[in-house]
């Protein structure tokens, strides 16, 4: 093992929760739970944060595939606290196609990637078509996050809905993703689900999720509860 990898394990060890590892190895159910420490994200954003300016990050994060959950979340966080915009690009390229869960996945919102709205979105485009699971995940995470607003433009959840997986946490994510387009651009989503133009099951779980949320109002709810595909 290398000494550094061997330290930054030792270093993770000490900060374990073995309720919180219980926990969330029910929540990432396709993580074997022997690679779950269990350390709660506020604790180890923070360790994060010191590992970052200690020097050893970048011969860190050259260390793939890591041995625990929590080795790859660190490389998210770390990735997350890059400022140049091509160094963040080519550290997700990288580190994407290790990505094995949704939760990793999903805690990498690098803010030097809105900064550059054109540029990403072109790299968006490529995750997309990657065929990785979690990779286009994340693509339509980052159209999520930085597309719904003052940025957001029609072809965008045309992308979103073009995309056709049998995996469960890409489709998960394309409902998530027109839900919250529901609650932020509700006339230009809406035709989406007039003209059942997703998949069945992601379709009706958009609904449901745009439903449980306190964004969609009680009218808009009533109505889009007769959209359902039964």
């Amino acid at each position: 093992m290398n000494t550094l990898e061997k330290r930054v394990q030792t270093a993770l060890s000490d900060m374990q929760d073995p309720e919180y590892k219980a926990f969330q190895s029910k929540l990432i159910p396709t993580v074997n739970p022997d690679r779950i420490i269990g350390i709660r994200t506020p604790q180890l954003r923070k360790f994060a944060r010191e590992f970052a300016k200690s020097g050893d990050a970048a011969a860190f994060m050259k260390l793939l595939p890591h041995t625990y959950y929590e080795e790859d979340n660190l490389h998210g966080f770390l990735i997350e606290s890059m400022k140049d915009f091509q160094e963040t690009i080519d550290a997700l390229d990288t580190f994407l196609p290790y990505v094995d869960n949704w939760a990793t996945c999903d805690l990498m919102v690098p803010k030097v990637l809105k900064k550059h709205p054109q540029e990403l979105f072109e790299k968006i485009r490529q995750w997309l078509a990657s065929g990785q699971t979690y990779t286009i995940r994340f693509g339509i995470g980052m159209l999520m996050r930085f597309y719904l607003d003052e940025l957001f433009q029609s072809e965008y959840p045309t992308l979103v809905a073009a995309v056709r997986s049998e995996e469960y946490y890409v489709n998960m994510m394309v409902a998530w993703y027109f839900a919250t387009a529901l609650a932020k651009q509700y006339d230009a989503i809406l035709p989406y689900f007039q003209q059942k133009m997703l998949e069945p099951w992601t379709h009706n779980k958009a609904i449901q999720k745009a439903i449980e949320s306190s964004r969609i109002t009680d009218e808009q709810k009533v109505y889009l509860r007769t959209l359902k595909i039964k």
